[in-house]
């Protein structure tokens, strides 16, 4: 009998060590999320402007992306794509951030406006796989209680529910209850000091708590840098001495989000986690450069528009154990992808999910496989729609004909191609409109002075482009405004 109990007890032991051995394993996984900014405004990018050591060094180690896409050109839409592998459109969330200035005839309104309920968020797929999950900073995908992080797959939350909000404490109430800054369900009163840096350290306790624990972590950092306000510290402003105004100060935002991203590497290493740690920096759509100064050249558009410079973001990852190779990859990828991505990563079984428009990136990016993870790409926002199909890009507006582009040859998308290539537009508008009979109808719709809003604001920038030049910056916000 003692025998028979030893054997027992013997196999529970080994059991239980190959679990923790097959937990250990599995990577942490930690992205770096950026609010607004412009696609040259990093080193790795090729800015002679913006200091950001940590970000460049992190592209140097890693793999960096020539052609990652967002699924909208703005802040809510894209992010509810990104937190569920879905384009957004497919469950109605499509008109514009929440809760926003919305028509009266919106099925939803206020603080009813977020992800459905229904919908399976990247915090659920990763507690599913055992792991420790944390968001820290900007929510902006539901600002009821029922669409709290804690609701939606995170075990923990730091940061605030709404958009946009002041990067200093509040000394009285902010302009809207959800910019309060909360520690979960609590509002616990307001930050001390700069907020970019806070979200870091408040990332660094998650980190070394579950290191303790040797417990697999998801971290998504959420910065709302270099969101406006155009807050920046004396400090980080004195960095940048020939530049003035929001330009000087975007800079000094940059510069903290590069010193908050760089705190979290530093402290994977010196846990030394940053081998078994995959690591991903990237932006939720074009820098609004009418707003908050920022560069997306080369590329034409801004936020809120289909043109590049709206939809193609900065994207590095790094994970030295399984991505030990530092190179650029050329081939389209989205924002979609990371939901898949995460899930693979963690060994989670991607053939039991059926229903996410994103690929994991993983053999792609390891070369096991060779084809485009995404041959199509779609982008839809009301009456404007917009196809890539290969290195074709057609655009349908509301108030002018469709454009055709050939990003190769134009990637500043200054040479429409339809007239020439009326039988490819044809197919493409077909493929487009297939497309959207799939979606859902917006759950809410924006206000129409907001659609005219973002044509105009597309129009200007694609012209400043063409211009080659940075002085029409006065012009373009007074007749923005």
């Amino acid at each position: 009998m003692s025998k028979l109990i030893n054997l027992i007890s013997t196999f529970i032991f080994l059991c239980s060590t190959s679990a923790f051995a097959f937990e250990e394993n599995k990577p942490n996984i930690v992205l770096l999320f950026a609010d607004d900014a412009g696609y040259a405004d990093f080193g790795f990018h090729g800015s002679k402007v913006m200091k950001t050591p940590n970000l460049d060094k992190l592209a140097q180690r890693g793999i960096t992306f020539a052609q990652a896409y967002v699924s909208d050109a703005t802040c809510g839409p894209s992010r509810a794509g990104l937190m569920t592998g879905r384009y957004q459109q497919r469950f109605g969330f499509e008109e514009n951030n929440v809760p926003g200035y919305m028509s009266a005839n919106s099925a939803a309104d206020g603080r009813d406006m977020g992800i459905p309920l229904s919908e399976v968020t990247m915090g659920d797929y990763l507690k599913k796989q055992g792991y420790a999950t944390a968001f820290y900073g900007k929510w902006h995908l539901g600002g009821d209680d029922k669409f709290h992080p804690l609701k939606r797959g995170f075990d923990e939350f730091y940061g605030f529910r709404g958009g946009a909000r002041s990067y200093y404490a509040y000394d009285k109430n902010p302009p809207s209850e959800l910019d309060w800054m909360e520690r979960n369900f609590e509002v616990m009163g307001e930050h001390e000091g700069y907020l970019t840096d806070v979200l870091a350290d408040e990332t660094n306790k998650f980190i070394e708590k579950n290191a303790k624990q040797k417990q697999p972590f998801f971290a998504f950092v959420s910065f709302n840098a270099v969101h406006t306000p155009m807050d920046a510290t004396p400090e980080d402003l004195a960095q940048f001495p020939t530049l003035k105004g929001d330009r000087k100060t975007v800079a000094a935002m940059t510069l903290a989000l590069d010193r908050a991203s760089g705190k979290i590497i530093d402290k994977l290493e010196e846990l030394g986690l940053s081998d078994n740690t995959l690591v991903i920096f990237t932006n939720d759509n074009g820098g609004p450069s009418d707003r908050n100064a920022s560069d997306n050249s080369p590329l034409s558009g801004s936020k809120s528009n289909h043109l590049e410079g709206g939809i193609r973001v900065p994207f590095i990852a790094s994970w030295p154990a399984k991505l030990n190779k530092s190179y650029i990859y050329q081939n389209p990828i989205s924002l979609l992808d990371l939901l898949p991505t995460f899930y693979a990563a963690a060994d989670g079984d991607l053939s039991k999910v059926t229903n996410l428009d994103g690929v994991n990136l993983l053999p792609y990016i390891t070369g096991e496989i060779e084809e485009r993870p995404h041959p199509v790409l779609f982008w839809k926002k009301d009456v404007r729609g917009t196809i890539r199909v290969g290195d074709w890009k057609l655009m349908r507006f509301p108030d002018r004909p469709a454009k055709l582009y050939y990003l190769p040859d134009d990637l500043k998308e200054q040479h429409d191609l339809s007239a020439q290539e009326p039988e490819r537009v044809q197919a493409m508008f077909k493929q487009l409109f297939e497309w959207e009979s799939t979606l859902e109808r917006p759950r809410w719709l924006l206000q129409r002075k907001f659609e005219n809003y973002d044509i105009n604001r597309m129009d200007l920038y694609h012209d400043k482009v063409l211009e080659g030049s940075r002085g029409k910056e006065k012009t373009i916000k007074t007749q923005i405004n």
